[in-house]
């Protein structure tokens, strides 16, 4: 059984609250991440999403209002170490993508998307369709926005507002997802938010729905104390101390679960992961030993595909 904290099973939320506050602030580090002569990351759209939403200690941070020197020690908005950070986990889902459609893969699910705008800024191939799944008001912000700022999706997107705890695969069927096609299916960020039997019944789901040759990418955390109330405790006070007033506690559900690598193998995926720590040296970064690495250090970035 899962160990719930803040959270509840009809639970909502917006960008500017509860886990919608996580996409934001993930959004405000590719922002920064893309700034500067030397960007690492090459996202226009996160800076005017990150505003839109208008929670100031991220203003502040793309702004560079934060004092970067009180924040050398602080890896969770130090700005170097949040980029670093950010890119490699950027970087690996969009070479995903990437692979999947050079492979032939025109059809692709982003699960939990966020303000991801992947729909607008990747090379997709013609006749491309890609699903974004999230929280109707999510889905709206983000869509209403990039509308307003001119900003045209480079493949054919289709939206589905609708709560991942729901029926969302029959929703997806009636946009149009085509069963009998391979797809490309991401689960970024995702997985410490559901409880260990929701993480189970979102694989079912993506395999039922997978023709063979779909692939899959997602993270995973595989020590179970990685999200201990006293590193929580210590996450939210530094997050609070800057304005940011949200409980780290409150966002994730804890306690054992399924090893993701293990799970899909049982389940005919042929399954690879890399190791954050692999994939900071592969992308020329050194890898830090900090607060944010305490939390994710152990965390594999895995890719699998459907045999």
């Amino acid at each position: 059984m899962s160990t719930r904290t803040g959270r509840s099973e009809g639970d909502s939320w917006d960008l500017a609250s509860s886990v919608g506050a996580t996409a934001t602030m993930v959004a405000a580090s590719r922002a920064v991440a893309s700034q500067g002569p030397e960007p690492l990351l090459d996202d226009p759209l996160a800076d005017p999403l990150v505003r839109a939403v208008g929670l100031e200690p991220f203003v502040r941070l793309l702004d560079g209002d934060i004092d970067v020197e009180d924040l050398k020690d602080d890896a969770l908005l130090n700005r170097k170490a949040r980029s670093e950070q950010i890119t490699v986990r950027t970087r690996f889902f969009d070479g995903f993508f990437t692979d999947a459609t050079s492979a032939g893969i025109r059809q692709a699910v982003i699960l939990a998307s966020g303000l991801d705008t992947r729909a607008y800024r990747l090379a997709w191939p013609a006749g491309t369709v890609v699903y974004e799944v999230d929280q109707p008001q999510v889905i709206a912000f983000k869509t209403d926005t990039l509308a307003g700022l001119g900003a045209a999706p480079t493949a054919e997107r289709r939206t589905i507002g609708i709560d991942l705890r729901d029926d969302w695969p029959a929703a997806l069927r009636q946009a149009g997802f085509d069963v009998t096609r391979p797809t490309a299916w991401s689960a970024e960020g995702l997985l410490p938010y559901l409880p260990p039997e929701a993480q189970d019944r979102l694989f079912d789901n993506i395999t039922a729905l997978s023709a063979p040759g779909s692939r899959l990418a997602t993270e995973h955390v595989s020590d179970p104390n990685a999200f201990s109330d006293e590193r929580l405790r210590r996450i939210s006070e530094r997050w609070q101390s800057y304005g940011f007033n949200l409980d780290a506690s409150d966002l994730f559900y804890r306690g054992e679960r399924n090893v993701v690598v293990d799970y899909l193998t049982t389940h005919n995926w042929d399954v690879t992961a890399r190791s954050t720590k692999e994939l900071y040296a592969h992308n020329g970064f050194r890898f830090p030993e900090d607060e944010l690495t305490a939390v994710f250090g152990d965390m594999s970035y895995v890719a699998a595909t459907l045999k």
